[in-house]
Order: structure tokens, then C-alpha cells, then sequence
């Protein structure tokens, strides 16, 4: 856990007494490749800190997988709809390799904000930052082209071009496969 506190501490410095709370509730995992931590139609119970391995978010658009987000060691890792609204999901989330993970449940982080006003707001910066990373997602497949987009990826994110299949990248660029390999073969 101290790679979680680690990180968690770049957002905002809690307390001992705050640390140590959510210790006590967190819950350690270790799950194989292509398992599933949230399922569209049900309500995500659980927010997640990727400690090893990679994971993908993917929704079904007329029996087609579409990605739109990967997420790597140290990230938090939910539907963030779902968990936060408390409504069935519209992801899935999957495994792409074997993970460790951290996890806590709604009902023992909603104990925590109660007990902790600073553990709500460091989920509070932690749900902004992925707000953030969302909109700058949307700007990029609204306004960029797909060889601007994948030039993205190879300037700021070269390790989701090692680690995930390239159907997977072409998912997430809005592209097809074949358009994803002439690109490639361009630059």
C-alpha cells in the first residue's frame, strides 16, 4: 500500500489518522487477464487503484466493442458514472493483463467522507482529474485527425502502443484497423 499512499500524496497529503482508515477498508486483489471489474446494466460497487497491469474501458455500439479509455499502473480505475451516480453502467472494464489492484467499496468510502472531510476531497481532485483527461479525450476525437491522434499517442503515451492490442488502439482512435496500419506505415 505504500505505492498507493505514495501517489496519493502527489494529489494532496492526508493525514495519519485518514491513512490509516482507509487502509483498514482496502482491500487487496490479484485478478487474471480479461476479467471483468465492471459489467454494463449493473451498478459499479467499487473503486479501484491499479497497482500493476493495464486495463481497458469499452463500450457495445451494435454488437461492436468500442474502447475509449486505457488505464495503467498507479490510476483509479471505475465506471465513474456508475460508482458515482449509483445507476447501471454503460462499460465494461477488462483485464488486459493480470492486475493487482486496491479496492474500496461505496458504502466504506461514503463512511470515510463522513469521517474524513479530507478524504472526500482528495476523491473529489481525483474524480476532477479524470474529468479532465475525459475532455481532452473528447477534443482530440472531435478535432483532431486520426494521424494527429495517433501522433498523440506516440508523443505522450507511447506505452499504449506496447502494451494493448492494435484492434484495441484503433478502437480508441476512431479508426479501423487497416486505416491504424497505413498510418503506422507513414510515419
Amino acid at each position: 500500500m505504500k505505492t498507493f499512499f505514495d501517489h496519493i500524496d502527489h494529489y494532496y497529503k492526508l493525514s495519519e489518522d485518514a491513512k490509516q482508515a482507509i487502509a483498514k477498508v482496502l482491500k487487496q486483489h490479484t485478478l487474471t487477464k480479461n476479467a471483468l471489474l465492471a459489467t454494463e446494466g449493473k451498478v459499479c460497487q467499487h473503486m479501484y487503484f491499479l497497482e500493476k497491469g493495464c486495463v481497458r474501458g469499452y463500450y457495445n455500439l451494435d454488437g461492436k466493442e468500442v474502447t475509449y479509455w486505457f488505464a495503467f499502473e498507479n490510476s483509479f480505475v471505475t465506471s465513474f458514472y456508475s460508482f458515482i451516480s449509483r445507476k447501471p453502467a454503460f462499460e465494461n472494464i477488462q483485464l488486459i493483463e493480470d492486475c493487482q489492484l486496491l479496492s474500496i467499496n461505496y458504502e466504506d468510502l461514503q463512511t470515510l467522507y463522513s469521517q474524513y472531510p479530507e478524504i472526500e476531497r482528495i476523491v473529489r481532485i481525483i474524480n476532477e482529474s479524470y474529468y479532465v483527461r475525459l475532455e481532452e479525450r473528447f477534443v482530440a476525437a472531435q478535432f483532431k485527425t486520426a494521424k494527429e491522434r495517433y501522433a498523440g499517442l506516440l508523443d505522450f503515451s507511447p506505452h499504449i502502443l506496447q502494451r494493448m492490442p492494435l484492434g484495441y488502439i484503433a478502437s480508441y482512435l476512431g479508426i479501423s484497423q487497416e486505416t491504424l496500419s497505413r498510418i503506422r506505415g507513414k510515419i
